[in-house]
């Protein structure tokens, strides 16, 4: 198999980063070139929403420069994605604009979830080493410019995710604002993450201790990396080896860069990055941080090559995306055994209507997790379930679904619960649906998911055996049962009608005793 090359660029909050990639078709991704220049986008983001003219123009100058190197190494394919700094700008879509206009670089904005997901692939990209430390009770702490994600795993199942708006250039910038000396710098991080991680932990952790801890990050992982003889793997700090980095950093700015090998206007980050790092390791208890000196390119590439099939990850990453949407079930007392019932009913019934609908592996996916969380809303209201339902999808990160995923997810379950809203689509964006694909998907979903909702309409699991078969005109269940289903037959001709509606075929319940 030929070599790949593929640029992955990052427009982070404090740098811009191009790294190119070669892939060999022996499942081995390896890093040919890294180019990184500094531009500080996040601290004008965070302070006024919006990004100077001057800053645009060395974004776009530094752009052009990466676009005519990766013509010298003729890359076959490259990605650029924004993280927070040009998510949060008042103006993006003018930015993204101006970008592709100046530069032909298309730059796709990620939504935090997307973002974290591709570090959480990057971390993933180290194999064993990921594999062996996720075993055990380990939080992923990915410590950004604009807020820090924290992500639990117990025995190699992601079990919560949660983000705080504790970024390192956001912190800077409250820093700023309050005059704050040096001297003062490490007690107020501490005063402002502190009350944050607090809640954090009488919400998440509770009484359970996590032993490991894996820091992604731009500040403290180039000293860990670098004490640990410039092997990533290795790369491994205690909690009390945060002292050895307080006293170095506290010598100034100048002798701190020369021995921790960065740029001098980087040491304060690290300084934040340092205290936020060692309060979370003392709140959680744990043993050990590992931080290995990935990034989201790493990610990015991983992505990219499995798209093309050039490296299989061993790590299953849809099951963590099911995970973390059973952990948010849970938070929401939803019934655990109802929702496994509810997802066996609608996937069978999507397997077997695949001609007809023409979904793929990914709307599957999504229909699994509308169907866990069909009736989270009941938390809130046994009113509107589907209206408070669909508020609390929308307000909860699912690491691994974009914004506009989740959108599709909540909607399926709105109308679950209530009367399906019809776009009126006639080529343009109306009626609250992103397009006419986004539409057709959650009309199809939608009347998937209400047909096997009426199959256990009572929450009893009466129906066994459930069998599909399609035919020209009808969608034929079969069913064994010993129990009286009035009930589930009369939910199911209600439901059957939107089905038939969208799909042109009759659902049709037969049922059978079961000896």
């Amino acid at each position: 198999m030929s070599l790949k090359t593929f640029a992955a660029i990052s427009v982070g909050s404090f740098e811009l980063t191009m790294k190119i990639y070669e892939f060999s078709g022996k499942n081995t991704i390896r890093e040919i070139d890294c180019l990184s220049q500094r531009i500080d986008l996040g601290s004008e983001t965070y302070a006024t929403g919006k990004l100077s003219q001057e800053k645009l123009d060395e974004l776009c100058r530094t752009l052009e420069e990466y676009r005519q190197v990766m013509k010298a190494y003729k890359v076959d394919a490259f990605r650029a994605y924004g993280t927070s700094a040009l998510r949060e700008t008042r103006n993006t879509l003018i930015v993204l604009d101006q970008i592709a206009q100046r530069t032909g670089i298309e730059v796709k904005i990620l939504s935090n979830s997307e973002q974290r997901f591709l570090d959480y692939k990057s971390i993933a990209s180290k194999g064993e080493s990921f594999r062996r430390i996720i075993e055990e009770k380990t939080a992923i702490v990915d410590i950004g410019g604009g807020s820090i994600q924290i992500s639990l795993f117990d025995n190699d199942a992601l079990t919560s995710t949660q983000n705080l708006r504790l970024g390192v250039l956001r912190l800077q910038e409250m820093l700023t604002h309050l005059n704050a000396g040096r001297d003062q710098t490490e007690q107020l991080v501490d005063e402002l993450a502190g009350a944050q991680l607090s809640v954090y932990k009488k919400l998440y952790l509770k009484d359970q201790e996590i032993r490991n801890i894996i820091v992604v990050d731009d500040y403290i992982s180039p000293w860990a990396i670098r004490r640990a003889g410039n092997d990533p793997d290795k790369a491994t700090v205690a909690p009390e080896d945060f002292d050895e980095l307080m006293e170095l950093l506290h010598t100034g700015n100048m002798k701190a860069s020369r021995e921790l090998g960065i740029a001098e206007e980087k040491v304060p980050l690290v300084t934040i990055s340092a205290v936020l790092a060692r309060r979370i390791a003392r709140i959680m208890g744990a043993k050990k941080m590992w931080a290995p000196g990935v990034t989201l390119c790493d990610g990015m590439a991983y992505e990219y090559a499995e798209e093309i099939k050039m490296f299989r990850g061993e790590h299953d990453f849809e099951k963590d995306i099911i995970a973390c949407a059973q952990n948010i079930s849970k938070r929401f007392q939803g019934s655990r055994k109802r929702a496994e019932t509810l997802e066996r009913i609608a996937t069978t019934i999507f397997d077997s209507t695949k001609k007809l609908h023409g979904l793929g592996k990914r709307e599957r996916l999504y229909l699994q997790i509308a169907a866990t969380l069909h009736d989270c809303g009941k938390y809130i209201s046994l009113v509107d379930i589907g209206e408070t339902s669909y508020n609390i999808i929308m307000a909860t990160e699912i690491v691994g679904f974009s914004h506009l995923e989740r959108e599709i997810v909540a909607s399926v379950v709105r109308y679950n619960h209530s009367d399906f809203v019809y776009s009126g689509y006639s080529g343009g964006v109306s009626g609250g649906y992103p397009g006419r694909e986004n539409y057709l998907v959650i009309a199809k979903l939608t009347a998937i998911l209400r047909l096997a909702n009426s199959l256990d309409r009572s929450h009893k699991q009466k129906l066994k055996g459930l069998k599909a078969q399609l035919t020209d005109q009808e969608l034929i269940l079969m069913v064994e049962t010993q129990e009286d289903v009035t009930l589930e037959k009369g939910y199911f001709d209600l439901s059957a009608e939107f089905f038939q509606e969208v799909f042109s075929v009759v659902p049709v319940l037969k049922t059978k005793k079961n000896i």
